[in-house]
């Protein structure tokens, strides 16, 4: 059935690829596009060719930036964790074989019905809540038609004209190392759709295979408001998108697995100048960095274009990004609203939302990362340790139940942003990995504190209770580490190293105080890292210090 429908959509040309044609080969469906490349060069021939070396760029980055300013927006696209697909019970598992998780409804075959699954409403009310938005309690789906091989049905199910919810906005902290502050960027809308499927390119561009594995997954599309004006703050609103849809547990927000997918809009205008330039829309860019960066060049691209007197050179068009070469290359002219001809779905009914159903979501939202952060702050921790600790939520979990237990607040920052973190990236494990729990970081900190262990000895215990588990109490006992704080036996050690090291002690004694730390270590390593740090250097300073 599936290659009948194919082969029918053949009898129609393609108009963007009139020699393409389908077909099926070892379970997977072929689409080639010989014209494709053909077309693409003769796009490029036909813009103007740019060419800007690294150096040129960077001496003009500076003017360009003085005489214009960006104007930037991002269309960001949410996969949601639903157990099946938008409008059918297919499941959807990243990775899968090719076209084993579909069905006539994902396939849009004739006669099969969609029916909307109620999670994706869920998400979608939850979204819009915690981005501020004022929600639609009627709604309704509609048909954006265009023709694309991935697409199956030659429509998308999305919403149009009555979203689900618009007019909100999002708070986000940029880090210090970007300048840090506080900004607020404006939501238009939030929209509940279904993805296509996904093309898979071959090297040489003679035919494309078509996975519909993906075709019908659940999709909220985040407009913003064209809001921002450098690439780090477009970053970092995708960023702050990805920490939101994550806490609400809606999506996994991963963009390598396409779970969040940007699209950016930008364009530029003269300083001063009140009308919007013409934009052009930068597609599917998978990393926070590839955002910065692709934004970046094309501010510089179209800024020196408009310096040249070349301004009509930009053009409304979808362009992507190239890591290899770090530039925008034209991909296709960009559809206008009339080129999709919206209208109403007829398959489904309209949405429709009660009071008391949006007020039981409300009551279910958990602290938001905007929320978090502000509490932390209110911890006293600086706008390092806040960015850091509330960035994954099951990091700022594992904080919270360890402030919950009594935790000295900065030390237990400290603990985690240091050598808990350091760990977990060494060993490539996320906080819910590691074998160490917040009870028993609790626990070290407090024998740390308490002066029953010193602090190289908590290290060592750290690395073995996150490696291997087990208790603070249980490793202190098991391998005789409490700490030595009897003054008796800490002057016996530090005679000991000073009766062993003459030629060190004559030196100190000449002027060479530094060589304090060279005898603290050896009367370290004499007690095995047991002795108590504070006695220890009080002791020690005596003897060095004593009239020979």
């Amino acid at each position: 059935m599936a290659l009948t429908f194919f082969r029918g959509l053949h009898t129609h040309s393609f108009l963007m690829y009139p020699s393409s044609f389908l077909s099926r080969k070892n379970g997977m469906l072929y689409c080639t596009m010989k014209s494709i490349r053909g077309q693409t060069e003769t796009q490029e021939k036909s813009q103007h060719q740019l060419k800007v070396s690294t150096q040129t760029q960077s001496r003009k980055h500076d003017d360009i930036f003085k005489n214009f300013e960006a104007i930037i927006g991002i269309e960001t696209h949410v996969q949601l964790s639903t157990l099946t697909k938008a409008f059918c019970s297919c499941p959807y598992n990243y990775g899968a074989q090719p076209n084993t998780s579909i069905c006539p409804v994902c396939m849009g075959l004739p006669g099969a019905l969609p029916v909307l699954s109620t999670k994706v409403i869920e998400s979608a009310v939850k979204v819009g809540l915690a981005l501020n938005c004022n929600l639609s309690l009627s709604s309704k789906f509609d048909r954006k038609q265009y023709f694309y091989p991935d697409l199956p049905k030659g429509y998308q199910i999305s919403q149009f004209d009555i979203p689900i919810a618009t007019g909100g906005y999002l708070d986000v902290d940029i880090p210090l190392e970007f300048g840090g502050g506080h900004r607020k960027f404006g939501i238009t809308r939030v929209h509940m759709e279904e993805d296509a499927g996904k093309l898979l390119h071959t090297g040489n561009g003679s035919f494309s295979q078509v996975d519909l594995n993906r075709a019908g997954v659940p999709l909220l599309e985040i407009v913003s408001e064209p809001d921002m004006r450098t690439g780090i703050e477009a970053a970092e609103y995708a960023a702050e998108l990805q920490r939101l849809v994550r806490y609400l547990g809606v999506s996994n927000g991963n963009m390598q697995e396409g779970s969040l997918r940007c699209d950016v809009n930008i364009s530029i205008r003269p300083i001063g100048q009140l009308e919007f330039g013409t934009k052009v829309e930068i597609k599917n860019l998978n990393s926070f960095s590839s955002v910065s960066r692709a934004i970046d060049f094309e501010i510089s691209r179209q800024a020196l274009l408009h310096s040249q007197g070349q301004a009509d050179q930009i053009v409304q068009e979808t362009r992507l990004w190239e890591e290899g070469a770090q530039k925008t290359v034209t991909m296709r002219k960009k559809e206008g609203l009339a080129d999709y001809r919206y209208f109403p779905e007829p398959d489904l009914p309209g949405v429709t939302l009660t009071e008391e159903y949006v007020d039981g979501i409300r009551c279910s939202l958990p602290e938001l990362p905007e929320m978090k952060r502000r509490r932390y702050e209110g911890m006293g921790l600086n706008m390092q340790d806040v960015l850091f600790l509330t960035n994954d939520i099951n990091v700022a979990d594992f904080f919270d139940s360890a402030i919950a237990e009594g935790a000295d607040v900065k030390l237990a920052a400290n603990w985690i942003m240091g050598d808990i973190a350091a760990y977990m990236k060494n060993e490539k494990l996320s906080i819910n990995e590691i074998q160490l729990n917040s009870h028993e970081l609790v626990e070290l900190i407090s024998s740390i504190k308490g002066g029953t262990i010193s602090g190289k000895i908590g290290k060592e215990i750290l690395f073995e209770l996150m490696a291997k588990g087990g208790t603070v109490k249980g490793l202190i006992k098991e391998k005789n580490l409490v700490q030595i704080a009897d003054p008796v036996e800490i002057e016996k050690m530090v005679d000991k190293v000073l009766a062993d090291n003459p030629k060190q002690l004559e030196q100190y004694r000449g002027g060479k105080t530094k060589l304090q730390g060279y005898f603290a270590g050896q009367i370290m390593k004499e007690s095995k890292g047991k002795a108590n740090p504070a006695l220890l250097n009080k002791i020690l300073l005596e003897k060095l210090n004593a009239k020979s």
